[in-house]
């Protein structure tokens, strides 16, 4: 059984949506088993549902104001570059009002709703495929895999939304009694659940570079401070399920195909730029073109 495995990313989403549009239309590659955390989890469905152009618009008109009815920090350009600073006047309103976290993101709920249809959601259920989605239980202490066989339309399009939610600047849902974040506080790349469901052969998109390329810009501010202690968090938290997804692979004869980001595509996933995950989105396609080309002359 074939596998697509998508890391978490946010933004740089729209790399990996090139990767997979190349992977699906030009090698017509046939997965069986789809499996998505935090912005990869926002791919899956669309692309078992081989709808990817319908996909490719959502992510790159996306803006922040699609994903927060409450944002939580603002952009600052400087130097050339972007920045975030923390939203005063959002925060201390959201705490104010009783939210436990810095921002809400019910707006990102609303956008994959209109996005994944009813009827799309129940095409995918009568088929064979299964598109997995990875959330982080912070009552139990533990990752969950939420399989769209197992839930009805409203409860799934639930299941994506929290998979997204970058706590604690999105919103922290409580859900069947238990509070639910971002499934990349678990687990960023879930190739050994993929294997653990029966994938023989994984492809598996990774929003980073293989090798680390960079240092991280000073913290300017408390907020700042925050972001980078996550992204260190994450981007170890990466590492490790990438081991352990290897390892897998060794123990149980199934082959991984890694798509690592070539380049640094940003050092905050947060900021959504419509022109930068365009282009993010044509240099995944070029990305997963020549990569399998390269492939193709070392076999020849």
């Amino acid at each position: 059984m074939r596998a697509l495995v998508i890391s978490g990313g946010g933004s740089k989403g729209a790399f990996a949506g090139g990767v997979a549009q190349y992977l699906i239309e030009e090698l017509k590659r046939d997965y069986q088993l789809y499996l998505g955390t935090s912005t990869g989890s926002l791919l899956t469905s669309h692309l078992a549902l081989r709808k990817i152009e319908k996909i490719k618009e959502v992510y790159t008109n996306v803006t922040n104001d699609s994903i927060f009815n409450v944002c939580p920090f603002v952009i600052k350009q400087k130097h050339g570059s972007q920045n975030i600073a923390i939203n005063h006047v959002s925060v201390l309103f959201n705490l104010l009002r009783g939210s436990k976290t810095f921002g809400e993101s019910h707006n990102l709920r609303a956008l994959i709703r209109a996005t994944l249809t009813e009827e799309e959601f129940l095409v995918l259920k009568s088929s064979v495929k299964d598109i997995v989605v990875t959330v982080s239980n912070l009552s139990l202490n533990q990752v969950e895999y939420k399989s769209l066989k197992d839930f009805d339309y409203e409860a799934f399009i639930d299941w994506i939304w929290i998979s997204c939610n970058y706590t604690p600047f999105m919103t922290l849902v409580k859900k069947d009694g238990c509070e639910y974040a971002d499934g990349g506080l678990g687990n960023m790349v879930p190739i050994e659940e993929a294997i653990s469901r029966g994938a023989t052969e994984v492809d598996a998109i990774i929003l980073q570079t293989e090798v680390n390329q960079f240092n991280r810009l000073p913290s300017k501010n408390p907020f700042s401070l925050l972001t980078n202690m996550f992204s260190f968090m994450l981007d170890r938290i990466e590492s490790q399920n990438i081991r352990i997804g290897k390892f897998a692979a060794t123990h149980n004869d199934a082959i991984i195909n890694f798509y690592y980001a070539p380049t640094v595509l940003t050092i905050n996933s947060l900021i959504f730029n419509k022109e930068k995950m365009t282009k993010w989105w044509e240099s995944g396609y070029d990305f997963a073109k020549f990569k399998n080309q390269e492939i193709s002359q070392l076999e020849n």
